[in-house]
């Protein structure tokens, strides 16, 4: 019988790590599933998936397989490396879904029945029924949230997330991405599905955000209320000056076109005035709103 390439089978290189042979066999799995790939030649193909799954993803069996190589005829007469018949029976672990079927040995090759023995294949279901334990149904798209400020909506921005598992991915946040939308990571997900971030943005001591616009309170002086003027107003993109009308009250609001989040149609942004007053804290101050009041006796405060 002739020698079978497992790492051909699943197309991974022979260095591949645990988590590149786990990943490359979950996508096979998937794709040739008997049900859900009734093609020609699919049930063969995924029997011979689950084969190379078998032995690649037990790091005894592995080592073993590795030793042995190609040459493996060679040493069936005597040359085995020492121990290497208690490695393979030993590290038969029965929870994949390969091995025996009804026909009691039929679900394996006859090169992994020569080479691993009955012992290997002893107490597993048929390939028919289904992916191994971790993966145990279909993939799913699984959903999480992801906080982000609004710099980093604004500017585009690289962050790095730590999944449940442990591991840690960079999460490329796009220009102009709002709150609701959803980043997509292929396989990335519980069971190698994908992986869906919803976008909500972090509080922000400055502005608060309205779909692309932003809002944001300044504050003024009576006088600039009073009298206008160029002001600086603060933006996502740094400060901005603005011509403020004369005669502004507290409550107006200004507008900023195209400051918001970038997109198709920017958001703008929108300024509310607020007219703050000096404290009288001394005679003199109070000496000058008293002159004030009898300067400005008729004026009535609108509200």
């Amino acid at each position: 019988m002739d020698y079978v390439d497992y790492y051909k089978t699943l197309g991974v290189t022979r260095t591949a790590t645990a988590d590149e042979i786990k990943k490359a066999y979950r996508k096979l799995a998937r794709e040739f599933h008997p049900d859900r790939n009734k093609s020609k030649g699919a049930e063969e193909r995924f029997k011979q998936i689950n084969e190379a799954n078998e032995v690649l993803s037990d790091p005894q069996k592995r080592k073993s397989y590795d030793t042995l190589g190609p040459n493996w005829k060679a040493g069936a007469g005597g040359g085995m490396p020492p121990g290497w018949d208690q490695a393979f029976r030993g590290g038969a672990r029965g929870r994949r879904p390969g091995g025996a079927g009804a026909d009691g040995g039929a679900g394996f090759s006859d090169f992994f029945s020569s080479l691993f023995g009955n012992a290997a294949t002893g107490g597993m279901g048929g390939f028919g029924g289904g992916y191994d334990d971790d993966l145990g149904a279909p993939a799913q798209p699984q959903r999480a949230k992801l906080a982000i400020s609004l710099e980093d909506s604004y500017n585009g921005a690289t962050r790095q997330v730590t999944l449940g598992t442990g591991r840690s991915l960079n999460v490329t946040i796009p220009k102009g991405i709002t709150a609701g939308q959803t980043i997509r990571l292929a396989e990335q997900g519980a069971r190698g599905g994908d992986l869906l971030l919803e976008i909500e943005f972090a509080a922000h001591p400055t502005f608060k955000v309205d779909g692309r616009d932003i809002n944001v309170t300044v504050n003024v002086s009576p006088w600039e209320a009073a009298l206008g003027g160029k002001i600086g107003i603060p933006t996502l993109g740094g400060t901005v000056e603005l011509a403020l009308p004369a005669g502004a009250s507290s409550g107006r609001k200004l507008r900023l076109k195209g400051r918001g989040l970038p997109g198709t149609t920017p958001g703008d942004e929108y300024v509310t005035i607020q007219v703050q007053v000096p404290p009288a804290d001394n005679e003199a101050d109070k000496a000058y709103y008293r002159d004030m009041a009898r300067r400005f006796e008729d004026f009535k405060p609108r509200g």
